[in-house]
């Protein structure tokens, strides 16, 4: 129950915009750019393919009217455009594009850019970026997560039952209700939630009729329907295994095992069909690779469920066979996770330096700190399970039942030894060690399973994180600029006390007149004044410049606000200071004119 209030809080308290696969790769015209002539067609291009709503594409005259225009379309290059047509005759000044798309692994993203029809305007409309709505945030947030615990309750327990196979399955009967109703619940309300959050509405978007029909037209709502109707077949599979354990004739059937593994790897599918799986390089492989991981980690965490609330509410000894089968079945599951979880690691980062340096990256390495401590619980566990396997030959155990774990009492030794068989003799068997002492098997087992809650949560953030991969590749593609910039320019003449730093300010950072302001700092940090400051400005592309400033000293600060900058581009400004009669240095740095 705390953890479950931390999360809540966690959730409500840090809900904000979200991160998402897709990134814009670029737009035409270009983000800053004066053109001539009016455009016929605007084209926004991203990293991969994206989902369009109804009004993606979003265009404010530069007086702040919305110009008219279709709905936006993918364009003939592929499903990673958003085009659409504009009309002819647009006026003279600044356009600012605002737009939201939905990136292949169902997250939402947003953003803006301006361009120009024969000059800037001086005041460029604010862009309406349509961030997402807190509340709705929260909610879906909360749904994905708790749709995680009910998959982990459900499969987990399901596999724990099927081939860990426990004497008395009654105390798990709520586990797995309580698994089936949770991710029934979930999956609901991410599916009413789905056009809000993808428009960035509030949740009473979700009682538009039209909203839940074009969720259900998307990958996303199908998947998310695709998961209902395979709950019902869950709910089919649990009955008849209800049934079957109350007649010991139609236990263990193989195909009814055959069935649930169907419907567990089908709901894992789900989830790989509708998230970063979905998206971004070698698709195939990575969603066998993200079916495996989920499985894997439900039949971990919910056969370590399972366990302990036999552990606690058995109304029967548990048998040291029961424990002795999850441990390998759990052992199975990490060895499948770390598979698995390499690759995909690999998939979301791309580069060693993802770790430290994106938000993808950091949550990786929290989770694996996260995996490491539930290891270490789960090592300490798995010695008591060896404990309880005894010491005998195989031969031996296959005979003798294990001592249970729960306090149960030792079978009787068998009144008469077998004869001996003839020929070279057997070395005795060892005796089998008495039971380990259960309280230290729950705490161990209860430890993994609050450490496995944690491990869920930060995997719920990290599916809804902008992976490693997807933001370096969006970190090289241009980038758009400010309007006003501020570059601070470091300097040293070589002799004591030359050396300080500039800071310049240049406004609007546009093509045409500009305004620039610089104000010298000291070696201490404080102002500093100086004989002689001087700045120019050159773009080596088209072999224009050096323009010179002509920066004049306004007592404590340099400036003028005549600077004609005719051209956008990357532009070198060269900055050169004197401090004295004799000693000067010049600087240069690249500045960025829209």
């Amino acid at each position: 129950m705390l953890l479950g209030a931390v999360l809540v809080l966690l959730l409500l308290g840090g809900a904000g915009p979200a991160s998402a696969h897709a990134a814009l790769r670029g737009t035409d015209p270009e983000d800053g750019t004066v053109l001539k002539s009016a455009p016929r067609r605007l084209t926004l291009t991203f990293t991969e393919s994206v989902g369009l709503l109804d009004d993606s594409v979003r265009i404010l005259r530069p007086d702040g009217r919305r110009l008219s225009v279709d709905d936006a379309r993918h364009a003939p290059e592929g499903d990673a455009t958003a085009r659409v047509t504009l009309p002819r005759g647009l006026e003279q000044g600044t356009y600012t594009v605002a737009w939201r798309v939905v990136s292949a692994d169902s997250h939402p993203v947003s953003g803006a850019f301006t361009f120009s029809v024969g000059k800037p305007s001086p005041a460029p409309a604010a862009p309406d970026l349509r961030t997402e709505d807190p509340a709705t945030a929260a909610l879906h947030k909360i749904a994905r997560y708790l749709a995680y615990l009910g998959a982990a309750l459900l499969i987990g327990t399901a596999a724990f039952v099927a081939l860990c196979r426990p004497p008395d399955t009654t105390a798990l009967r709520t586990l797995l209700l309580a698994g089936w109703w949770t991710l029934l619940v979930t999956t609901l309300a991410l599916l009413v939630l789905r056009a809000p959050y993808e428009t960035g509405e509030g949740p009473a978007a979700a009682l538009d009729p039209s909203s839940l029909t074009r969720t259900l037209a998307t990958r996303p709502g199908l998947a998310l329907l695709a998961r209902l109707a395979l709950l019902l077949g869950a709910a089919a599979y649990l009955v008849r295994q209800h049934r079957a354990a109350a007649d010991p004739v139609r236990q263990h059937r193989p195909h009814r095992d055959l069935v649930g593994a169907a419907l567990a790897i089908g709901l894992a599918l789900t989830w790989a069909a509708a998230e970063h799986a979905s998206a971004g390089i070698q698709v195939p492989v990575a969603m066998t690779s993200s079916v495996l991981h989920l499985l894997a980690t439900t039949v971990w965490l919910g056969g370590l469920t399972a366990l302990l609330v036999l552990l606690f509410r058995s109304p029967v000894p548990l048998p040291g066979h029961t424990v002795v089968r999850f441990s390998r079945l759990a052992f199975a599951s990490v060895t499948v996770l770390v598979v698995t979880g390499v690759y995909q690691s690999w998939r979301g980062l791309g580069s060693w330096n993802a770790l430290t340096d994106t938000t993808y990256g950091r949550l990786l390495v929290l989770k694996l700190a996260a995996v490491a401590l539930l290891l270490a619980a789960a090592g300490l566990s798995r010695r008591w399970t060896a404990r309880a396997a005894g010491l005998r030959p195989a031969a031996a155990r296959e005979k003798t039942r294990i001592p249970a774990l729960a306090g149960a009492q030792r079978p009787a030794a068998p009144e008469e030894p077998s004869p001996a068989p003839e020929g070279p003799s057997l070395a005795p068997e060892q005796p089998l060690p008495p039971p380990p002492d259960a309280r230290v098997l729950r705490r161990s087992v209860l430890a993994e399973v609050a450490v496995g809650v944690a491990v869920l949560v930060i995997t719920t953030v990290l599916t809804g994180t902008l992976p490693g991969r997807a933001e370096a590749e969006a970190a090289q593609q241009p980038q758009p600029t400010s309007g006003t910039s501020v570059t601070t320019v470091p300097f040293d003449v070589g002799t004591p006390g030359g050396t300080g730093k500039v800071q310049i300010t240049l406004d609007p950072g546009r093509i045409g007149e500009n305004s620039v302001q610089a104000v010298v700092y000291g070696a201490d940090g404080g102002f500093s004044t100086v004989p002689e400051l001087r700045v120019s400005f050159t773009l080596p592309s088209e072999d224009i410049g050096p323009l010179d400033a002509n920066l004049t000293d306004r007592g404590g600060y340099w400036a003028t606000s005549d600077v004609n900058l005719p051209l956008p581009g990357t532009w070198t400004m060269k900055v050169t200071v004197r401090v004295s009669e004799v000693d000067q240095v010049s600087e240069s740095v690249s500045v960025q004119v829209r």
